[in-house]
């Protein structure tokens, strides 16, 4: 399955609103796909990893951006552009804004996912539909009824469930790196950033995956589709409606009327 027959499968099962999303780590600004744009170099100026979702998913943008380009400090230190510095490792960044010590900052910022520098690269995301390469990772936005979707394609041949971590801050490292590590697919609380600079919205979840699991998605998207379980949800309907008194006795008066017409004729 390539990364535009994914985007069609999720449009035919899902219904996103804003377009499904590949995500590729590229070594070399030579092997970038030929239309990408670079914030630094494009838009004038740096821009956050969940920004750069948001250009893909909402505009159908394809962005390709390294250190030069990123403006967040956090995902500098993620996605290996930056070394872990003291002042970040001791927990400043978090103490205050959502920790109330250096050591439980400390903590949050050890929790985030991080690629070595060897391992970094160029963030490249861009909508599946217009791939011109296959994504690592593929990130879909949507409601908790679509993201629960998602989740029950997933599991269709696999069981059980699927363990996800929630922190509130650095998702653009849930999302692309803890599959990447893991292999396995992640449920995404967006975080205060992806809200604040990418204008997620309060009622957008967000569903990532490793790109090598997309036949087996599609394949559960159909069956438990076939099976009952399908978006939009299907409203129960099948029950009589009750009345206020006041047309319950219009309803009555109904019925008398009728019956003086039966008993005159």
């Amino acid at each position: 399955m390539n990364a535009k027959e994914l985007s069609q499968a999720i449009q035919t099962y899902v219904r996103t609103e804003t377009f499904p999303v590949g995500v590729k780590i590229v070594k070399d600004e030579a092997n970038l796909p030929a239309k990408v744009k670079l914030p630094s170099r494009d838009l004038g100026y740096q821009i956050t990893i969940c920004q750069a979702v948001g250009f893909s998913r909402r505009y159908g943008w394809s962005i390709a951006m390294n250190g030069a380009d990123l403006s967040c400090p956090i995902a500098q230190v993620a996605f290996g552009y930056e070394e872990q510095l003291p002042f970040y490792s001791e927990g400043n960044l978090a103490c205050g804004m959502y920790t109330d010590s250096l050591e439980t900052g400390a903590k949050s910022e050890q929790d985030v996912p991080k690629l070595s520098a060897e391992e970094s690269g160029y963030y490249v995301s861009f909508p599946l539909e217009r791939a011109e390469v296959d994504p690592d990772v593929v990130v879909i936005y949507g409601n908790s009824a679509q993201v629960m979707r998602l989740v029950a394609g997933m599991l269709y041949k696999r069981g059980g469930s699927i363990p996800s971590t929630f922190s509130s801050r650095a998702d653009c490292a849930d999302i692309a790196i803890k599959p990447l590590q893991t292999g396995e697919p992640q449920v995404i609380v967006p975080c205060y950033g992806d809200r604040l600079f990418a204008q997620t919205q309060d009622h957008e979840m967000a569903f990532s995956f490793h790109f090598r699991d997309a036949a087996e998605l599609v394949e559960g998207l159909a069956g438990t589709q076939k099976g009952g379980v399908r978006y939009p949800i299907p409203s129960f309907l099948r029950y009589q409606a009750e009345f206020p008194p006041t047309y319950q006795k219009l309803a009555g008066m109904f019925g008398e009327a009728k019956d003086k017409d039966e008993l005159s004729s």
